[in-house]
């Protein structure tokens, strides 16, 4: 794409395309987008300790709450940010929560007892993170339309 003199320079996000790197450097975040996925984290250290209380607590109705509640807070935040990040950054978050509330305590107390309900909670939300991140549609600027021939 060569541009003559008369052209003017693109700018925005249209001309990162054209750059070295293409569509994969686009620049530091912005301080809102930085801000959201702050936001999304620790809702997802909330969403995190609520569901591990609640899956044990209300078998197996609260198991299901738990896991959708966890699936929605993932799909939501890749939609309302718009990219991988928004349901990646919900996820570390519950993530955090899992880890920490999954370890003993010195005096024997623990979260989790072992059973059914509490691997599909923790496997179920980790295959859940994994879906709602490559759901997320992310729009690669300059590319073509997804329907050819029309």
């Amino acid at each position: 794409m060569s541009a003559t003199p008369g052209d003017a320079a693109p700018t925005g996000r249209a001309a990162t395309a054209d750059l070295p790197g293409g569509f994969l450097f686009q620049g530091p975040p912005s301080a809102g987008r930085i801000a959201a996925y702050l936001l999304l984290f620790v809702l997802g250290l909330l969403i995190g300790g609520a569901g591990s209380l609640v899956q044990g607590a209300w078998f197996p109705g609260g198991l299901l709450l738990a896991l959708l509640g966890t699936g929605g807070l993932f799909l939501g935040g890749g939609r309302a940010v718009g990219t991988r990040g928004g349901a990646v950054a919900p996820a570390a978050g519950w993530l955090v929560a899992v880890i920490l509330l999954t370890s003993s305590r010195p005096e024997g107390d623990f979260l989790y007892a072992t059973g059914a309900g509490t691997y599909v909670y923790l496997l179920g939300g980790i295959a859940l993170a994994v879906m709602c991140a490559t759901l997320v549609r992310s729009v690669q600027p300059g590319s073509a339309p997804a329907r050819l021939g029309k």
